[in-house]
């Protein structure tokens, strides 16, 4: 674990790009990017363009140290280049943000009002590549649909048993269980989550350290306490499918917790823009997202 970086991700202001689309989700971010699925044929093609989006975002002088602390890349992305460098290097070595990977494979079906991740067979060879690309940790998500406490239990037990795993090998792993947040019972929800995250806090030995990224909560700083447990490294927010402006203002209501957006972060980004169009609309992007962050 490089120190420079852990004291950067802990005290830093500032917030996390998630740019870690996978193959799923890959097509509407290319819609929303203004890209239909008419103009390119086969998934080399499209992975070639999301790659093209990704690196227009990160070598983009509005993308800085200044406002941005980490960026979530897909496995994919970790093995392509920017530049001449593999995505991480220039990340960390040209722009000063912390590179973070997503390892999980998807959601598996809903049992107990949950979906748990999918089995990642080859974590321990993803993790072993991760290191010679110089990653500095790791994100997992997994999907809370209802409270259902054995569901929500089965899905911290996970996470953290993974999260475990992740952490012994070099890596701060960060535990995402994700509260839907359409739910009529979200905040029930939320309440059986940071009791089971709880439980499992206090049965870690006292070098782990690792992060959680959750659903802005319905009870404004619900999360605080959990930020001063010496395991915890931060706690960052997911968008969850409010728009950005929604998402800054629920955000702005909980000192300490700081964006990790995805789509909230690109909205309004499209191929056909030029540079300064772009440019411009990311630094509007990113200044509102950051001082939501840093309230």
């Amino acid at each position: 674990m490089n120190q420079e970086q852990l004291n950067r991700m802990h005290s830093a202001k500032g917030f996390i790009a998630a740019l870690d689309q996978s193959g799923g989700s890959t097509p509407k971010a290319l819609r929303l990017y203004g890209i239909e699925e008419d103009q390119y044929n086969g998934e080399e093609a499209m992975f070639d363009l999301i790659h093209q989006m990704r690196s227009r975002i990160i070598t983009s002088p509005a993308f800085t140290s200044e406002h941005i602390l980490a960026a979530i890349l897909f496995e994919m992305t970790m093995d392509r280049q920017i530049e001449g460098q593999y995505t991480a290097d220039y990340l960390w070595e040209k722009k000063g943000i912390l590179p973070i990977l997503k390892v999980d494979k998807g959601l598996a079906p809903l049992e107990n009002d949950v979906q748990l991740m999918k089995p990642i067979g080859n974590l321990k060879e993803l993790l072993e590549r991760a290191g010679k690309r110089h990653i500095f940790g790791t994100k997992m998500r997994s999907v809370i649909k209802g409270a259902n406490p054995d569901g929500i239990r089965a899905i911290v037990d996970q996470q953290f048993e993974i999260g475990l795993e992740i952490a012994k090998a070099g890596f701060v792993p960060i535990l995402e269980p994700e509260v839907d947040i359409t739910l009529p019972d979200k905040e029930k929800c939320e309440i059986l989550l940071k009791a089971e995250i709880e439980r499992h806090l206090k049965t870690l030995e006292a070098d782990v350290r690792l992060m959680f990224k959750l659903s802005i909560p319905t009870l404004d700083g619900f999360y605080s306490d959990l930020m001063n447990d010496p395991h915890v490294v931060r706690v960052v927010a997911l968008s969850g499918g409010y728009s950005r402006k929604e998402a800054n203002e629920k955000l702005a209501r909980n000192p300490g917790l700081i964006a990790s957006f995805s789509r909230a972060l690109t909205e309004g980004l499209k191929a056909q823009q030029t540079d300064d169009e772009f440019n411009a609309l990311l630094q509007e992007s990113i200044q509102t997202i950051y001082d939501a962050s840093i309230q």
